[in-house]
């Protein structure tokens, strides 16, 4: 499978809403949720507003026409008041499309975000503990270090 990664600009955002509704499609057993449900605060907060700065990753495309085919991306989560001196968590979001997963292709985006990000030693990701997702990142060195029904909190000793 031929592929190019590279770095996400503030211009992908309309592509990491598609990656988005990828990544919430991939852990729907029964049929396809609307389009809509990635406007739902919970999962936009992955995409809205792409660019601010600590936002950061990856998309791999096809190099003939530009098709996405999957992404890797960071946010750091915005401080509230009062909440100044409190570990702030940040997240990781990634998807490959249906027809390209299990491929390699989600292992070469995480080898990219590994290799630029190489102090990043915690991540929050929003998957079941159950989901895929965890192996591969356990495979880079992230350990189970919280879990809930909703998501895991991975660390990665440096």
């Amino acid at each position: 499978m031929d592929y190019v990664i590279r770095p996400l600009t503030a211009a992908d955002e309309p592509v990491l809403w598609d990656m988005v509704y990828q990544g919430v499609q991939s852990g729907q057993e029964k049929s396809a949720p609307s389009r809509e449900v990635v406007r739902q605060p919970e999962i936009a907060r992955y995409v809205e507003g792409w660019g601010r700065a600590g936002d950061a990753g990856f998309i791999a495309h096809d190099p003939e026409e530009g098709n996405p085919l999957g992404a890797v991306w960071l946010r750091r989560p915005i401080v509230a008041p009062g909440d100044e001196g409190k570990e702030q968590v940040p997240e990781l979001a990634f998807a490959v499309t249906p027809g390209h997963r299990r491929r390699g292709l989600g292992a070469a985006l995480l080898t990219q975000w590994v290799t630029a990000n190489p102090e990043q030693s915690i991540i929050t990701l929003a998957v079941p503990a159950t989901s895929p997702a965890v192996r591969l990142y356990e495979r880079f060195g992230f350990k189970v270090a919280q879990k809930s029904d909703r998501a895991v909190t991975m660390r990665r000793d440096l």
